[in-house]
């Protein structure tokens, strides 16, 4: 019983993460960027994942050692520093889950006619409920691997049904006819930005695998999340190049349902809105979860944690309600504090590695990972830089 709890706890963190990162907005980027780039944008993938994979072994390493959400860590650090990475979460969160909402919305009204703004109210109770449950951690793992289960599923299905060019699209994966470096960052920021990077660490936490005796697991957990995320993005740029190879124009709009709809027709559009509605979903959670865990500790008690769901999730829907969407000028300056949020939290979980043995049980941490995850987190820098370039353009403009 307690190695198939053990099982279900991993499971559930693993695909927390990999469902938080699987949300609307990668959805849409992904089918934008493959009808931008066509077969030459499988090497951004490839290439994304190897950084994302970095990060999140460095990341789900420290935090499942030493037992320690990241705000707190990054209070043992230095005092404060940990509440400005929760700010940074908070704030990034809130603006998120709108578009969550927003999305599960739209995919209720592209699989059944429903009205999206009663779509994303019912599905906000639907993430309510399980987040209320006497048991809301087992509901909440064995959801996200329903979730993610259907995804995977659902994307075979449409990669299978356009018939992609499979040879084209391996070659360019490796040997491009193109790269684009900003496509690249902009995927390494939507997988392991802002609260995505620490959703499975802290689940895992919340269970109890941690320490130095389940390095192993923990390792292997936080690879295999990047890999699921990976093979639905992967699975649905195939699907999405089938449409794109035979040379139809789609909306730019709405890439991702126009493909849908050519390659299937009416049915089309219904299997695009259950998968934009069980990504949308699954993000609502991811994101509230994560959320909340910075600004609990293991030590908060559940009725209270319920209290901080309940808020959250109100805050959050009634914006979406007065709206109808997350704000265009919010987005990007959520989007460009995310590419802050990482930089920073990454540096925490570094400096810990390097100098904080006190914080990991004592635990010698390896030096290739550190090595490695330096020279990502100077690539971090780059995208913080840039965001942050955004960020300024966006408040002259304003």
């Amino acid at each position: 019983m307690l190695i198939r709890t053990r099982r279900t706890a991993l499971l559930g963190a693993m695909f927390l993460m990999a469902t938080s990162a699987v949300g609307p907005g990668f959805i849409t980027q992904t089918a934008t960027f493959t009808y931008q780039l066509g077969a030459a944008f499988g090497f951004a993938i490839l290439i994304s994942v190897l950084v994302d994979i970095a990060v999140q072994l460095n990341v789900w390493r420290v935090l499942g050692v030493s037992g320690l959400y990241a705000q707190t860590l990054g209070n043992r650090i230095l005092p404060g520093l940990g509440w400005a990475l929760a700010a940074l979460i908070f704030f990034g969160g809130i603006v998120f889950n709108i578009g969550n909402i927003a999305g599960a919305g739209l995919g209720l009204n592209a699989m059944s006619g429903m009205d999206a703004r009663i779509g994303g109210g019912l599905s906000v109770i639907l993430a309510l409920l399980i987040f209320l449950s006497k048991k809301a951690g087992v509901a909440l793992d064995r959801i996200v691997v329903a979730c993610g289960a259907v995804l995977i599923l659902l994307m075979i299905f449409m990669a299978v049904t356009t018939a992609p060019p499979l040879g084209e699209a391996l070659r360019q994966t490796f040997v491009p006819d193109q790269v684009e470096f900003l496509v690249i960052t902009t995927l390494i920021g939507g997988t392991v930005g802002g609260y995505i990077t620490y959703a499975g660490a802290h689940r895992l936490i919340a269970s109890g695998n941690t320490g130095v005796e389940n390095v192993k697991a923990i390792s292997q957990t936080s690879v295999l999340g990047i890999m699921v995320a990976t093979l639905i993005r992967f699975l649905l740029f195939l699907a999405i190049l089938g449409v794109v190879s035979t040379g139809v124009v789609l909306a730019e709009d709405n890439v991702a349902a126009d493909a849908f709809s050519v390659a299937l027709g009416e049915i089309g559009l219904r299997v695009f809105g259950a998968v934009f509605w069980v990504a949308a979903i699954t993000s609502i959670l991811g994101c509230t979860y994560t959320t909340v865990s910075f600004l609990t500790t293991k030590n908060t008690k559940d009725r209270t944690k319920n209290w901080y769901f309940l808020g959250f999730l109100v805050i959050t829907t009634v914006v979406f309600l007065m709206l109808g969407q997350a704000p265009q000028t919010l987005l990007i300056m959520a989007g460009a504090f995310n590419g802050t949020v990482l930089p920073l939290g990454f540096a925490v979980i570094l400096y810990a590695a390097w100098r904080r043995r006190d914080l990991l049980q004592g635990y010698k941490y390896p030096k290739w990972l550190l090595i490695l995850g330096v020279l990502v987190w100077l690539l971090t820098i780059y995208m913080g830089y840039s965001s942050l370039g955004g960020l300024a353009s966006l408040w002259t403009e304003g």
